[in-house]
């Protein structure tokens, strides 16, 4: 498995955890670890059915973008550093298998990006989030207007991004940001636990269902309909389906086999 200066990977039972690990700027996202989970999802383990993001520690997730990095840049440069993290945020939406982030501690800018990125969001609580950009003379910059808003809707979207205010995990779970908040030291536990409940189940229904709900959420209500009759479909072409079905007739057990 390779190693990476700044992420720290484990697989276990076709789950991937993907620690991000810059402990001394709490996790903060700088061009080089974005390089790294770029080429880590590049090279993403085939057998891997869900990836878990966390961040090393018990005080941060991502604490935010790497403020020392940006601060000398101009527009060109910024522009260009946004365009690093947005890409790399967008792998992580559009990978195949869901993804879950396990939030301990600050998700502040990038790292609450970074966490709306995922496809599901659970939190320990003592998570806080928020996108505090425009205090600092800037707007977020991975995304953060666009994935908050789709979320959160665009009252509370608008409110934690003027405000620059950060929220408390309990108030995170209210307004829908995230899934569940759980005591910190058994937030890693449960996300296992919610990564396997996914693992059991036919790997190709979970592929398409993931893509139905992205691809369709901007489309037309008739165009959506069709797109999900397509992929629905195309389910019965998978001997994952004969079996799934068989089993549930006959009142067995079954081992989806990716097929």
């Amino acid at each position: 498995m390779k190693e990476y200066e700044f992420l720290k990977i484990d697989v276990a039972d076709q789950v991937c955890t993907l620690t991000i690990s810059a402990p001394k700027s709490l996790n903060a996202l700088n061009s080089n670890l974005l390089k790294e989970m770029d080429d880590f999802l590049s090279n993403l383990d085939p057998d891997v059915r869900v990836l878990i993001v966390t961040g090393d520690g018990d005080r941060s997730f991502v604490a935010g973008a790497d403020i020392s990095e940006m601060q000398p840049l101009n527009a060109e440069e910024g522009e260009r550093f946004g365009a690093i993290g947005a890409r790399v945020f967008r792998k992580i939406e559009t990978l195949p298998i869901p993804v879950i982030a396990a939030v301990n501690g600050f998700a502040l800018g990038g790292g609450c990006e970074l966490a709306l990125a995922c496809d599901i969001r659970i939190a320990s609580a003592n998570a806080k989030f928020g996108q505090p950009e425009v205090g600092l003379g800037i707007i977020p910059g991975f995304s953060g207007t666009y994935r908050l808003t789709k979320i959160v809707g665009m009252g509370h979207a608008k409110e934690l991004i003027f405000t620059a205010h950060a929220i408390k995990a309990d108030e995170a779970l209210r307004i829908g940001l995230v899934n569940a908040v759980y005591a910190q030291e058994d937030l890693m536990k449960e996300a296992l636990k919610l990564a396997h409940r996914i693992v059991k189940n036919a790997p190709i229904a979970v592929r398409y269902a993931k893509e139905c709900i992205n691809e369709e959420y901007d489309l037309p209500a008739e165009e959506a309909i069709a797109y999900e009759s397509r992929m629905f479909g195309r389910c019965f072409d998978t001997k994952d389906q004969k079996a799934g079905m068989y089993a549930f007739l006959n009142k067995q057990d079954v081992q989806f086999k990716n097929e």
